[in-house]
């Protein structure tokens, strides 16, 4: 083409070819922006369907099996996050020298229930120990129930362990019904490598895993509409409703009306139940935990006990099972024979991998 000539006219031909294309492209586009449109308004009518309200009371957890304990409260000692946030732990110094010992509470309670294990393991093994609130959780959450991204549990144990000098020794955690699926999620995230061995405490794997039973035992009411709706949202990336709480939990009234009764945690948002949970693919987060003991009572009303080893043992080769006579879900917090199961697995020297036997 000559400097500063004209262009010629696009040819009638190309003109209409293009005209063509446009016009076959049309319905192509009206179905996919009603796709688009349709697909919102079905995750957001599924919110929408469900939210917090009253539990009818109903057979839950035994509380009542949870037996009194003399052993020493520290009291909670305040520690910084990523994010400057201000969180409460539950420090037993044992011998600062020796492997470092974090344990997760499960879900709705704090680091409060776990007092006589934490003392256990630092007075008669010499452990020193830190059981977290985690956030959301205790006597003065931030915002109770939530956290501010699905994953920030996992950080905020990281930088826990780290406040606590555990990047120059072992460090070993232990997790409690949702906190042992917490352990497990851990194991398998970008932290995992922290992790020198773990110990699951009739953990959560997943709502349908084998494991399960419906409602926990009666303990969970699941928003299901609520939480399919987030989750498609949260496939296409938007995460704007994350906040919203999904699950609730059937506390008895004599903890509600009791004088820790403002401490429970009732609900979960989408983002914190998420974070509290191994990912979907829940085996693949078992098969990167360290040398692991599993335990649980053999009259756990939340789980299927009997159904842990034959679930997990293909996903690991490095877990040991152990279930004990007359325990239940949250009598084995104060049991004698599973602080000691536990205390003396953690002492032992590693092995690498787990014997896989069932006592």
């Amino acid at each position: 083409m000559i400097a500063g000539a004209t262009p010629a006219p696009l040819p009638a031909q190309k003109k209409w070819n293009a005209m063509s294309i446009l016009r076959g492209l049309k319905p192509v586009l009206i179905i996919l922006v009603s796709s688009a449109s349709i697909y919102f308004v079905i995750a957001l009518g599924l919110i929408a369907s469900q939210r917090i309200q009253p539990l009818p009371a109903r057979e839950s957890l035994a509380f009542a099996s949870i037996e009194p304990t003399t052993a020493q409260d520290p009291g909670l000692t305040t520690w910084r996050a990523r994010d400057g946030a201000a969180l409460g732990v539950r420090h037993y110094p044992g011998s600062q020298a020796g492997p470092l010992v974090v344990v997760v509470h499960g879900s709705g309670w704090h680091g409060g229930g776990y007092t006589a294990l934490g003392a256990s393991l630092a007075e008669e093994y010499g452990f020193e120990v830190l059981i977290p609130d985690l956030r959301g959780h205790g006597p003065a959450p931030i915002r109770r129930g939530d956290v501010d991204y699905i994953g920030q549990l996992e950080d905020d144990l990281a930088d826990l362990i780290l406040a606590y000098g555990g990047a120059d020794r072992p460090v070993y955690m232990i997790g409690h019904s949702s906190g042992g699926g917490l352990t497990i999620r851990f194991a398998g995230g970008a932290h995992g490598d922290m992790l020198d061995k773990a110990v699951l405490v009739a953990p959560f794997l997943k709502y349908n895993a084998p494991t399960a039973r419906k409602d926990g035992g009666g303990w969970s009411h699941v928003l299901v509409r609520r939480i399919i709706g987030l989750s498609m949202l949260n496939a296409i990336g938007i995460h704007a409703l994350d906040h919203l709480h999904v699950i609730q939990f059937r506390f008895p009234d004599s903890v509600l009306h009791g004088p820790q009764g403002a401490t429970a945690t009732s609900s979960y948002s989408y983002r914190l139940n998420t974070s509290f949970a191994p990912r979907a693919d829940y085996l693949a987060d078992v098969a990167r935990l360290p040398p692991f003991l599993l335990i649980a009572g053999k009259e756990d009303e939340a789980f299927q006990v009997e159904a842990y080893e034959p679930t997990l043992a293909g996903a690991s080769p490095k877990g040991r099972y152990m279930l004990i006579e007359g325990a239940d879900h949250l009598g084995i917090l104060s049991n004698g024979e599973a602080h000691a199961a536990i205390g003396n697995f953690l002492r032992a020297a590693p092995s690498g991998v787990g014997d896989g036997r069932t006592d």
